[in-house]
C-alpha cells in the first residue's frame, strides 16, 4: 500500500517553517552557502557534539562548543578513498566508527550531531536518524544540510519515494542495493545502456559511496513528518532551510 502524507499537512508544516525562519531564527538569506551554514551553526549549536564525515569541508562551529569528528576509516585511508581531494586538507577523525550506527557512541551523550551531505548516502536513512536520535540528548540537536537532487549530479534520477526509504527501514538496504548503483551508473555516469550493469557491479565491489537516495525539500521533510508521526521518533523540525544547491535542517531531539 501507498503511503501517502497529506499534502495539507506539509503546507501548513512548511508554512510554520518559514514563520520560524523569519521572525524566530532571523537567517539573512542574502548569505553565501557557507556563510549561511555558519550562521545556522552559530545559532544553534551548544556544548558538546560531532561531526559525521567532514572531510575537507567541516562546518564552521561556534568557539564555545566542543566538537570530535567521526569517519569510518582513518586519515590515511580517508586520502587514499579520496584522490580527487589531494589538494585539500582533511579533518583527521578523532572517532573511527559508522555514522550510520554510531555503536561507540553512548546514548543521550551528545548536545549535537552534525551531518553534512551525509544522509543522502546512507542505505537505510530512517535508521540512520533513529541512531543519531539516540545519541543526542534530550533538547540537543541535529544539524543535517542535504544536495536537492534538482541542482546537483542527481539532477535526471527519480525522487525516492517515501515508500522505499519505508522498506528500506523494515527490510534493511540490501533490497535495493543494485538498483542504486545501476540507477547511478546510467543517470548519474551516463554509461551506455550496455555497460550498465558491468559498471554498477564494479561499484558494487568496491562498496563505492554513492547518492543512494535523492530528495528535494519537500520530500525529505514529507520523510520527516512520517518519522515523527508513524513512528514516534522523538524529533521536531525547528528549521528547513533552503541554501544553493542543498537545504539544511534543524531537527531537535524532543524532551519525554
Amino acid at each position: 500500500m501507498k503511503l501517502k502524507i497529506p499534502s495539507s499537512s506539509v503546507s501548513k508544516l512548511a508554512h510554520k517553517l518559514s514563520l520560524l525562519l523569519l521572525n524566530k531564527a532571523r537567517i539573512d538569506q542574502t548569505l553565501t552557502k557557507e556563510h549561511l551554514r555558519k550562521q545556522i551553526a552559530a545559532k544553534y549549536l551548544k556544548g558538546k557534539g560531532i561531526e559525521i564525515g567532514a572531510l575537507h569541508s567541516p562546518l564552521p562551529v561556534p568557539t564555545t562548543v566542543n566538537i570530535h569528528y567521526v569517519d569510518k576509516i582513518t586519515i590515511e585511508q580517508l586520502r587514499q578513498q579520496y584522490p580527487e581531494l589531494s589538494a585539500y586538507d582533511l579533518v583527521k577523525p578523532d572517532i573511527i566508527d559508522d555514522g550510520e550506527t554510531l555503536i561507540s557512541i553512548p546514548n543521550a551523550s551528545l548536545d549535537f550531531i552534525i551531518a553534512n551531505h551525509v544522509i543522502e548516502h546512507c542505505q537505510n536513512p530512517i535508521f540512520s536518524i533513529e541512531n543519531w536520535l539516540r545519541v543526542l540528548k534530550p533538547g540537543g540537536v541535529l544539524y543535517v544540510a542535504v544536495p536537492d537532487k534538482r541542482y546537483t549530479f542527481d539532477c535526471d534520477r527519480p525522487i525516492t519515494p517515501l515508500e522505499h526509504v519505508v522498506r528500506d527501514y523494515k527490510e534493511g538496504g540490501s533490497w535495493s542495493e543494485r538498483s542504486h548503483y545501476e540507477e547511478w551508473a546510467k543517470l548519474v555516469e551516463k554509461a551506455a545502456d550496455s555497460d550498465v550493469a558491468t559498471r554498477a557491479e564494479n561499484l558494487l565491489a568496491i562498496n563505492y559511496s554513492i547518492h543512494f537516495h535523492v530528495w528535494t525539500q519537500i520530500e525529505f521533510l514529507e520523510l520527516l513528518l512520517y518519522c515523527r508521526n508513524s513512528l514516534a521518533l522523538p524529533l521536531e523540525i525547528e528549521l528547513l532551510q533552503k541554501n544553493q544547491i542543498e537545504f539544511i535542517t534543524v531537527i531537535r531531539k524532543t524532551i519525554e
